[in-house]
């Protein structure tokens, strides 16, 4: 949700209309906590720019597939003052990784391109592995379009998408515990020490830095490492092939 100017006080009507929400929907996230009360005036309610950051948070997360109870503990720890830097830090957090922006394609494009492989298998392990997403009844979200070029890259070489399937199968069990590896290192030596200083304002822009900075980095060093494997890989196998070759000339 793009940030807009906001007015200095909204009734509840206005609050909701601004944020895109129904008031029952207001009123839904004030009973969870997870929206302070409003500022009284006589007995009218009055909602301020820090509720208008909140709700842009909860919805931020809610589009990203966090629990409501999730949520609740996010904003339950931030401070008003801070709220604004946690949106930002939320917002970072969870941006598509590398600039890759999610895209959706019908059912036809599917068909078009995989043919009689598109079968209700393949599907569903596509599924399972996070390469597809139904949002519709003939509509698919496509959540890395690199991952898809490499697909059609594999096609091209004639490989069938269900050994295509496999090698992403690999790939994400491996690319998992290195991102975890990743995630705790962050959260030990940046988080940590910032959440036990009591997550100072002025520190806020540190710790999004150090995020900022981790995401690339984590991919640049995965991506040498992988270099430096396969090609070590390649030349064990080109050697193994010749050992082979020999041995069957002095056979």
């Amino acid at each position: 949700m793009a940030a807009v100017a906001e007015p200095p006080e909204l009734t509840i009507d206005e609050l909701a209309r601004h944020c895109g929400l129904t008031v029952r929907n207001v009123r839904a996230y004030r009973s969870r906590g997870l929206l302070p009360g409003p500022r009284l005036r006589g007995r009218k309610g009055y909602y301020g720019p820090d509720h208008v950051a909140r709700l842009e948070l909860i919805a931020e997360l809610k589009s990203r597939g966090f629990s409501l109870e999730s949520i609740g503990q996010i904003v339950e720890r931030t401070p008003g003052e801070s709220l604004q830097d946690a949106l930002d830090f939320a917002r970072a957090v969870i941006a598509p990784a590398g600039g890759e922006e999610p895209h959706v394609v019908s059912g036809r494009v599917f068909v078009e391109r995989w043919g009689d492989q598109l079968t209700p298998e393949v599907i569903k392990r596509s599924e399972r592995l996070g390469l597809v997403r139904r949002v519709g009844d003939d509509e698919w979200e496509i959540p890395s379009p690199r991952l898809e070029r490499a697909g059609a890259a594999f096609r091209e070489l004639g490989i069938p998408l269900e050994d295509a399937l496999e090698i992403v199968a690999v790939l994400k069990r491996q690319s998992r515990v290195i991102a975890r590896a990743y995630v705790e290192l962050f959260n030990e030596r940046v988080w940590r020490p910032f959440e036990e200083a009591g997550e100072p304002k002025d520190e806020w822009h540190r710790v999004r830095e150090a995020l900022d900075r981790l995401r690339p980095l984590a991919g640049e060093a995965l991506l040498a490492v992988f270099q430096i494997e396969m090609r070590a890989a390649v030349e064990a196998a080109f050697e193994a092939e010749l050992a082979g070759i020999r041995e069957r000339q002095l056979a």
